[in-house]
Formats: structure tokens, sequence, C-alpha cells
């Protein structure tokens, strides 16, 4: 965009070390697109994740001394809701047994561990308007329930302000930059596969404040981030988007077209073919929230002409922008077709008014229906019983109103992750509703998914090292 002579900013989540230490690896970007300066930004960068950790756990300690203290007492809850995090993929911390060993170190008690992107105080810190918006919400957060089946808070445990304390300075965006000198705000990091995947509202502001154009991301698939962008994010922070991008890969598409993994570099013009009903859902998903939308192709080296033809030619022909993005080994020069396309559609035709899956009065159960149906294309939604009991109980708190957050696989439309390009004829089955009080929204769990990572059988740690001073293998 700035190749072009036009002012733009960037807004972006920042990573976390989980992943990086983990399968995926770096998330700053990579060649010549990258925000600066990785190795910060990719480990502790300015602390927001362990700041977050800390606020997040404090309230775990408090209340963990609440219970302890109470234990003797009608005053004490005889249900829990908030467990402890941690930036880590541990996957055997997912279950575990606190407070062993005898009375003096605590009330033994099943527990867990998130991943920290996963928080709520994640959630909370990019969703606050200013400080009083994250000290409220804070306050807000739900714990548990007393034994007189009654709400039980931060509040009620009286260090709301505490909490805030810690937070003060990581609800402040940071400011960095991309390798060719555009002004990067990196702030906040929730998974999109697990939370809402959206940077903090008060980053995209600022950029908003600064640039003439600011472009954002929505992690992993359209059905996944870009829905809860628009349906939580955007209605939340009264934001509206010009235009949608969509990014798509040969690589992605062949896989979605049934080739196997191992030759997704190879040409294969029949299953890239195939896989273009992926991102034909994808586009159809994206102008649901009456977004105009275009695609951009992500080139890698092993793509061939004849590939990129048949993704333009189909994009084409469904009378959507296409561009070819290059951007990873010439830097700016290679997204200038992508930049102009986007500011001609904007001054053309751009977006208007977003529409929305659901409506805020819709039933918890209906708004889940509708992006099981709309977005995902399932024809049905079964609920475990403990999932029903959750829904029971956010109907007595009178927080029906609140947006759901999916927590899914990002692999398929389906929760299967093996269901690759467009899943049919499936049921999702809500496994649990976990209350996000002070986030003000509902998180939905289907399938499998986990909210606490494990490692793979060979980590990106064992290609981390440093050498000479300089950091490797975060890229």
């Amino acid at each position: 965009m700035n190749k072009i002579g036009k002012k733009a900013v960037v807004a972006l989540r920042e990573p976390s070390l989980g992943p990086c230490f983990g399968m995926k690896g770096g998330a700053a970007g990579g060649g010549y697109s990258q925000v600066l300066p990785m190795e910060n930004i990719n480990l502790h960068f300015t602390g927001d994740f362990h700041a977050i950790t800390s606020a997040h756990n404090m309230i775990t300690a408090l209340l963990d001394n609440y219970i302890y203290q109470t234990r003797h007492s009608c005053e004490g809850l005889k249900e829990i809701k908030w467990k402890r995090v941690l930036d880590v993929n541990d996957r055997s911390l997912r279950n575990i047994v606190s407070g062993l060993g005898g009375s003096a170190n605590g009330v033994p008690a099943e527990t867990g561990f998130d991943i920290t992107p996963a928080s709520e105080i994640m959630a909370i810190l990019c969703l606050s308007k200013d400080l009083e918006d994250l000290k409220r919400r804070i306050g807000n957060i739900l714990l548990g329930y007393t034994n007189n089946d009654e709400p039980f808070t931060v509040n009620d445990l009286g260090v709301a302000g505490a909490i805030t304390v810690l937070l003060k300075d990581a609800l402040l965006p940071n400011l960095v930059q991309t390798t060719e000198n555009t002004a990067a705000f990196v702030h906040g990091g929730p998974f999109a596969n697990i939370a809402h995947g959206c940077n903090s509202i008060l980053a995209t502001k600022m950029a908003l404040t600064y640039g003439e154009y600011v472009i954002t991301e929505a992690g992993f698939g359209a059905d996944l981030g870009a829905e809860k962008f628009f349906n939580i994010k955007c209605r939340k922070a009264g934001l509206a988007p010009k235009v949608t991008v969509i990014v798509a890969t040969a690589q992605s598409l062949k896989m979605h077209g049934g080739v196997p993994e191992h030759e997704i570099k190879e040409q294969n013009l029949e299953g890239l073919r195939n896989g273009l009903a992926n991102l034909d859902k994808h586009i159809e998903n994206m102008k649901s929230f009456s977004q105009q939308v275009i695609v951009t192709f992500n080139r890698y080296a092993t793509d061939t002409d004849e590939e990129i033809a048949l993704v333009a030619d189909h994009c084409k022909n469904r009378g959507v922008g296409f561009a070819m993005n290059n951007v990873f080994a010439q830097g700016g020069e290679g997204g200038k077709d992508l930049a102009q396309l986007v500011v001609d559609t904007i001054e053309n035709n751009p977006s208007g008014a977003l529409t929305y899956t659901y409506e805020d009065t819709d039933p918890v159960r209906e708004k889940i229906r509708k992006v099981s149906e709309k977005i995902y294309g399932a024809n049905a939604v079964v609920y475990a019983t403990l999932a029903e009991k959750k829904l029971k109980q956010i109907e007595s708190l009178g927080i029906s109103h609140y947006p759901i957050c999916i927590a899914k696989t990002r692999y398929s439309f389906s929760s299967n992750p093996k269901a690759y390009g467009v899943a049919k004829d499936f049921e999702l089955k809500v496994r649990d509703v976990i209350i996000n009080n002070g986030a003000e929204m509902i998180v939905v769990v289907m399938g499998e998914i986990m909210r606490m990572p494990g490692l793979p059988k060979v980590p990106q740690a064992q290609k981390i090292d440093i050498i000479h001073g300089q950091v490797e293998g975060l890229s």
C-alpha cells in the first residue's frame, strides 16, 4: 500500500510462545514481508503475554485462597469455573489435581490449564476500550457458584483493582514496523480456533487514527477468524471494513481438492480445480456479511503460471477481484497489484454496513445454529449434557445477548480435522459452553478441540538456537 503512495498501517496480533516452540514456528511474517524486530516479537516482546498469564493465575491463587479460608463456613463455593493458564504447549497440564499433600497445601480439586491465548483475560484485554472498561470487565469475570447457587465473580473477591494494576501496561498497544518501515501495531494474541482471534480494539482504532488505510487480520480460515472478527469485534467496536481479502495458496487448495499432503507442492491442476469449492465457500461466507471480496494468491516458489491462471480465471468468472501476491520474495513491490486492487475496490465499490450472522437478541441455541448452518454448512447441532447445563446457567444469568465464540478445529468446516474440501451432511457437537462474563461472550466448544495444545513429535524448539549472538529457527 505504501509502495503505491498510500499511507497504510497494519494492526496484527502478537505471537504465542507455545506455537513458536511447538509446530508453527515464528509468526512475524517471513522473507521480505515481516514485522521487526522479529526475534523480540516472537519471544517475550513487551511482556504482554506474561502480564496476562500472571493476572489470570493471580486470580486463581486468590480464588484458591478464598476457598481455603472459607472451607469450614457456608461462604464457600460449590462449583469452580476458573482454571490456570500457561503460554506453553503442555498436554500434561490439561487435566490435573491441585492442593495435594495435606490441608496445609490447600483444598484438593480437579482443575487444569489452558494456553494463555485462550485466557478470558486475553479476550478482555483485546475487547476493552480503556482502563476503566478493563477494570469493569475483570470484575465481572465469573469464577464459580456459591453454595446458594449465586454467581461468584472477581468483584466478589474484591481484587478487580489489583488485577487491573498487573495489566495497566499490557493494555497499551505496541508500535513496531515492517521490513519496509510501515507502521505496525502488534497487540493482543487470542487464537482463532479456541478464542476470538483478533488483535485489540485499542490497537485497531489507534491505527485508524494514524493511517489512511488500515490492514488487519483474523486468525486461521475465514470460517473461524473472520466470522468472529465480524460478529464479535466489529459488532462491539462499531467497525465496518471497506473490503475483505481472502488469502489463498495453491498448496491449501490442492489439499482441499484431495491431493495427498506429500504431493501438494507438485503441479496438479485437477486437484487445484477440485479445491476451488473450498475457496468458493469462504467467498460465500464473506459475502454473507455484505463484504466486497478480493482473493489474493500467495505465491510460493513451487507454484506454476498455469495454477495461478486457473485460480485467476475462476475468480473472474465468479465476479470476485483477484491479484497475485509475491511479497515474501519481493517485499512491497510484490504486492502492488493487490494494493491497487484494494484501493480501486474501496474507491469504486466499497462494502457497506455489515450484515451479522445472528442478532444480539437471538437465543444462544439460535446463534449457534445460524453460525453452524450458514458459515460451516452443518445440517444439525447436538449438545452434550454438560453443554445443556451451561445453556441453562446462561439463561439464569440473563446473558443470552452475548455473542458466541466457537472453538473448533481449523482444518475443516466440520469438527473432523480430516474432512477437507467442503464437508456435507455433518453434525456439529457442542461438547462444552464456557461463560466469559468479563469478555462478554460465550465460548462454544465443538468436537475434540483442546484449549491447551500439545507438542508435535518434532517440536520447533529443536530448530531454535542462538549462534554467535544471533537467534535462528524462529522465522
